[in-house]
């Protein structure tokens, strides 16, 4: 949860910047988010892609190239499971 407010606050802090300097945002935000995503989608393209000509099913792919976790990021409560599926292998 701290990234996530770091990254809130470092993103208020620039726009504080922009907005005493008079200057606008270099993209309109649904512009600059859409982009931010289609650059994260296209990151696991050849990852996914690669899995899925071996004939693996498509939720599969995702799960092997962690392409959910690099998109989405680490969501809250998924590091817990990720300890506990650590501690199983150990």
């Amino acid at each position: 949860m701290k990234i996530y407010l770091f990254s809130l606050a470092a993103g208020l802090l620039v726009g504080v910047i922009y907005s005493m300097l008079n200057v606008r945002s270099p993209a309109p935000p649904l512009v600059a988010l859409v982009g931010l995503l289609g650059i994260l989608v296209g990151e696991q393209v050849i990852p996914v892609g690669k899995q899925l000509l071996k004939g693996t099913a498509f939720s599969t792919a995702c799960d092997k190239a962690d392409a959910v976790d690099h998109v989405l990021g680490q969501l809250p409560g998924r590091q817990a499971e990720k300890k506990t599926e650590q501690e199983e292998k150990a």
